[in-house]
């Protein structure tokens, strides 16, 4: 948390050299007058410059980061979390430590439904929209292969028994990938359906 004590003869100038030394606006920040001040004799004996407290309020990925840390350590896994910023607007958290199996659940049950919990919080504090991946030993990478089989696999099916053939609830992301792998399959067709985080994809015969 960055936090800075300022002083000035006013208390807006006491709070403009306090933002100044944090390179922040006023509306990122929480003010706390520690001392109003004092005027002295003819201005000048026995005065007291005013003192403020100023805290830089906590960013969207900063928000994110420590409800995750939160949440994993009352999961009772240590874990060593690591942040990458991609274009101010997609963010992943490398996750690395024990007990992995716990925080990803079945199928990613878990990992999907904190990644969704962790991007709410994330976006509770930004002014434009985030996307956060939480991707524990390079999870996301792997699964990402598991998606490209299956979506083949299932664009198969449905063409042999010629009806719609759904998969389970996907983050946005995931639903990309089965869209993308078979948006050129001439025999099927895919479609979202659902409302979110229980949306999920449907491969169709064309």
């Amino acid at each position: 948390m960055r936090q800075v004590t300022a002083t000035g003869s006013t208390v807006e100038e006491a709070v403009q050299s306090a933002l100044a030394q944090l390179e922040t606006t006023e509306d990122q920040v929480e003010i706390k007058i520690v001392d109003e001040g004092k005027k002295g004799l003819f201005g000048l004996f026995g005065s007291r410059p005013v003192v403020v407290e100023v805290t830089a309020k906590p960013g969207a990925v900063e928000s994110a980061e420590q409800f995750l840390q939160n949440i994993v350590k009352n999961m009772g896994i240590e874990a060593e979390i690591d942040i990458v910023e991609k274009d101010g607007r997609n963010v992943m958290f490398n996750i690395s430590g024990e007990k992995m199996g716990l925080l990803i659940g079945k199928r990613g049950q878990t990992l999907n439904a904190l990644q969704y919990l962790t991007q709410l919080v994330a976006n509770r504090h930004s002014s434009h929209y985030i996307r956060v991946i939480l991707n524990p030993e390079d999870y996301r990478d792997r699964r990402k292969e598991t998606l490209i089989r299956l979506a083949e696999r299932l664009a198969s099916k449905a063409t042999q028994l010629g009806e719609p053939v759904s998969l389970e609830p996907m983050p946005n992301y995931e639903r990309k990938i089965i869209h993308t792998v078979l948006a050129e399959n001439e025999d099927v067709e895919t479609i979202s359906r659902g409302e979110e985080p229980n949306r999920y994809v449907v491969i169709q015969p064309k």
